[in-house]
Parts: C-alpha cells; structure tokens; sequence
C-alpha cells in the first residue's frame, strides 16, 4: 500500500484525540501534533512530531485537524493563538470539535481570507468509536473540500457532506438532542422497572429486540446496569452540547421541551459533584432524585 503523503497537523489530544491520533499514523499519514499539556502527546513522540505551539504545528501542514473541548477553546487556538494565522496557502483546515454553528462560520470565513479551505466535521461514535475509527463524521463545507478531506476522513470512521460551512455542527446538535434526550428515557425505564421488581439486565436484553432497541439502550443501558460511569464522553461536555442546542434553538424562534428538561437534569447532576461522569451518569440525577438506587425493589415487594 502507498504511504499517504499529506502531512496533518493534529491539535488536541485527549479522550478523543489520542486514539484518533492513532488510526492517522496507523494509516501512514506524518503527522504534527500539539495539546496544551504537552505530556499528552508524549506516547506519539517517535512517531510524530510535538509542537511547541499551534502556530508552529500548523505552518507545515496541508491538513490541520483540531479536536477541541468547545468553542471557546477552539477559537483560542485558532484566532489567538495564531493556528489560523501561522496556515499555508492551500492548506485545508478540518474542526473536529462540538461548536456553534455560527463560530464555524466564522472561521471558516478567517480561513478563506488565508487562501485555505475549512470544515466543520464534528462527528458521533465517542471513545469506542475513536479507538475503532467507525466514528460517523458530519462535515460541513464545499463538495470539493469534503472529496479533498475523504482520505484522511476514511482513516477515523465514515463521512457524510450535510451541507455549506456550519451545516455539519448543526447535524451534530441534532445527534447531541437525541442521544441526551435517549440517555434520559433511558435511564427512567431501567428505574421504573428495577423499582416494580423486574431485573433491569433481562429488561435491556427484551427492549432491545424491538422498537426500544438503540445503541444508546445497548451500550449507555449497560453502563447503567454495570454502574461504570468512567467518562467515555463527560456530562459536562453533554450538558454543553445542551446549551448550544437550545441557544442554536432561540435564535432560530424554536421551543425544544425535551431538551430543555434534559438539559435541566444535567444541569443538576453537574451541581451534585458529578461533571465528570460519563454522560450514561444521568441514572445518578434521576436516582437522587427519587432517593432510590437502581436494582432496589418497589414496597411490598420481595428480593
């Protein structure tokens, strides 16, 4: 197999980051990486190169991939920081990250204004789809773009084009709603059922045969099951991904219910100490709120 040639620069790695980091050099891309703590990078250091800063990781590369925490961050690399500034003619700019809408406009117009192309590609799969490279990539930006990026994209999981710049951040906000709200309905039917005395591991295993049955039911439903709430994605990124669909909603005069109230739910789990939590961690709201802990029988009723 021929050994890619486009050089990536790769900014951020953590939870994500890493093991995407990893299937890039799997593939056999070169790659320049940076994270704000530099020891992050440090299991990829013979086979990679680690930048001081953003500016200097990006000054080389053809593609440059950020996977950041949110907006904010994302916009201090690239703006303040000198990501943007320090890019090449022609480079493509990939923001793998959950951000506004409107802020991956943004920079995709300061992208432009430095001759290089720009997408929004958050993507959906978390850790386990990370490790796997079958994350499922929304990308937002031209067609040429998007054809340019497939076989770096190829490398993480499978990619679809939704749309103009900020279109694939959208499509993201959409999959943040369901699996939240889902997490949510979720976590109140294994309650409902432990708490009238059924055995919530045969429950998952029925619901999963039928209409009910969804990865979320699959994998977060055993989280709940097993209590391991070691983050994969942590409800405070879950409760960001709220903010940002209710904002998006407002400035689009929409009212969203369900996920008002989710979002209202890990607003309190966050309060109750529990940020970092995987986002499956929402039974712990909903157990605290009823004073009961899953797996407990309904009065009345025998173990």
């Amino acid at each position: 197999m021929t050994k890619p040639s486009t050089h990536i620069a790769f900014l951020g790695i953590g939870l994500m980051g890493a093991p995407m980091t990893r299937n890039l050099l799997g593939a056999g891309f070169s790659m320049t990486l940076w994270n704000r703590t530099a020891s992050k990078c440090e299991p990829f250091a013979g086979e990679a190169t680690v930048a001081a800063s953003p500016a200097q990781a990006v000054e080389n590369a053809e593609v440059v991939i950020t996977m950041l925490e949110n907006g904010a961050v994302v916009d201090e690399v690239l703006v303040n920081q000198g990501g943007i500034e320090a890019l090449r003619p022609g480079a493509l700019v990939i923001d793998m990250s959950s951000v506004q809408p409107s802020l991956a406009r943004r920079h995709g117009e300061l992208v432009a204004a430095r001759q290089a192309g720009y997408l929004d590609a958050p993507v959906s799969g978390g850790t386990r789809g990370a490790e796997a490279a079958t994350l499922s990539i929304m990308a937002g930006g031209s067609e040429a773009d998007v054809d340019r990026a497939r076989p770096v994209l190829e490398a993480l999981g499978t990619v679809t084009r939704i749309g103009p710049v900020g279109a694939g951040q959208l499509a993201k906000l959409a999959n943040q709603a369901i699996v939240g709200i889902t997490i949510g309905a979720v976590s109140e039917a294994l309650l409902l059922a432990a708490r009238g005395g059924a055995d919530p591991v045969a429950v998952r295993q029925a619901l999963m045969g039928g209409f009910a049955g969804s990865k979320i039911l699959e994998q977060h439903g055993q989280r709940m099951i097993e209590r391991d709430f070691a983050p994969g994605a942590p409800a405070r990124i879950q409760l960001k991904d709220l903010r940002m669909i209710l904002d998006e909603a407002r400035a689009e005069g929409l009212t969203l219910p369900l996920a008002q109230q989710v979002h209202n739910e890990y607003l309190s789990l966050l309060a109750n100490g529990h940020s970092e939590v995987d986002h499956s961690g929402l039974l712990l709201e909903l157990e605290h709120l009823n004073g009961v802990r899953m797996g407990s029988v309904g009065p009345g009723r025998k173990e």
